[in-house]
């Protein structure tokens, strides 16, 4: 939060053409932010919630993440229309966004330091009770590292995660290149239906969370949730060029839906099969694999699109999502911290959380 607020106040002071390097050092200093970010709901679930809850938590502080994406694809093309024959408006448009930011990153800041608590007095979950009777000294967060990078199942999800993640990356950054392309000035309606496919995303994610609390079922529901979202990106692609925008925003919802449901299950699934390692150390890796993804598919789908069209990018898009299917549907599902909360696993809970 602090990070946020420091890198939201910095670009207030880019505010002239001649410092744009500024804008884009103080743009870094969010995206270092972003890492500590998003890898927030596992962790905050797995410590605050007990076994019934903690998949909708976590969909929950998904949909939280998600809501600001989707503020973020409304509220720029409204607040800076294109205005390319006056400058100064321009220049006033973005100060207004950026010191609007500043305050409302502040202001995160400090509620976060007045109000956030790092755990419950006592453990939700027989799972988290195990956890906490390990002295911190125990913890080590290389050997955390080296214990997951052997962890097969987790590797592959690894994978599987930052292909889907990436390619919802990749589609959120280059949707307006793609819907200008083929709707020439139709840049708000671009931030619509962006914001239409992160709407429909929250939604994706909380049902997806509730479903997991009720059945326990992650490797299904996650190759279910791939393979959609697969389908989704192969008639989001094929029926982009209709000349159709009411065709895009359902085409868009559909794919945000699954897409972004996707996200709460990758995480919870993660969690699952490599108990008791930290939380925060699997949904870190996972993140950063997204990121990597994301980072790549960018590129390479923002190249095919301006060289080729669109469609020649989704659909390299969608031959990494088809690779995901395949290795999602490889994972072998341990589902260990959930064998510990049902009293599978020869655990000594009584000794753990006494003779109650």
């Amino acid at each position: 939060a602090g990070l946020n607020a420091v890198g939201a106040w910095l670009k207030c002071g880019s505010l002239a053409p001649q410092r744009y390097p500024l804008t884009l050092a103080a743009q870094a200093v969010c995206a270092v932010a972003q890492v500590f970010i998003l890898g927030l709901p596992s962790r905050i679930a797995s410590v605050w919630f007990g076994p019934t809850e903690v998949s909708t938590a976590c969909a929950v502080a998904v949909l939280g993440n998600q809501l600001g994406t989707a503020i973020g694809f409304l509220l720029p093309p409204v607040l800076v229309p294109n205005t390319p024959n006056d400058i100064n408006l321009m220049a006033h448009n973005i100060s207004i966004m950026f010191y609007g930011t500043a305050i409302v990153s502040t202001l995160l800041f400090f509620l976060a330091g007045v109000v956030f608590e790092e755990k419950p007095k006592y453990p939700p979950s027989h799972s988290q009770a195990v956890l906490q009777t390990k002295p911190p000294e125990d913890y080590s967060y290389k050997q955390s590292i080296i214990n997951l990078f052997k962890n097969i199942p987790f590797i592959l999800l690894l994978i599987s995660y930052g292909i889907m993640t990436g390619a919802f990356y990749s589609v959120s950054t280059l949707l307006n290149q793609m819907i200008v392309t083929h709707y020439e000035g139709e840049e708000v309606n671009a931030g619509r239906i962006g914001l239409t496919l992160v709407v429909a995303g929250m939604v994706g994610s909380i049902i997806c969370g509730l479903w997991l609390d009720y059945t326990k079922t992650y490797k299904v529901t996650t190759l279910i949730v791939y393979i959609l979202s697969f389908i989704g990106l192969l008639v989001f692609t094929f029926t982009l060029d209709l000349g159709y925008l009411i065709v895009v925003f359902v085409t868009g919802g559909v794919l945000g839906f699954f897409m972004t449901g996707y996200l709460p299950l990758g995480f919870e699934f993660a969690v699952e099969i490599t108990y008791p390692e930290s939380e925060g150390t699997s949904s870190g890796l996972l993140n950063a694999s997204a990121q990597i993804f994301g980072i790549v598919f960018t590129l390479v789908q923002g190249k095919l699109t301006t060289n080729y069209s669109p469609r020649a990018g989704n659909i390299f898009l969608c031959a990494w999502i088809f690779v995901g299917i395949i290795l999602t549907a490889l994972i072998k599902s341990d589902l260990r911290r959930h064998n510990v909360n049902s009293g599978i696993m020869n655990l000594d809970v009584k000794a753990v959380s006494g003779d109650s």
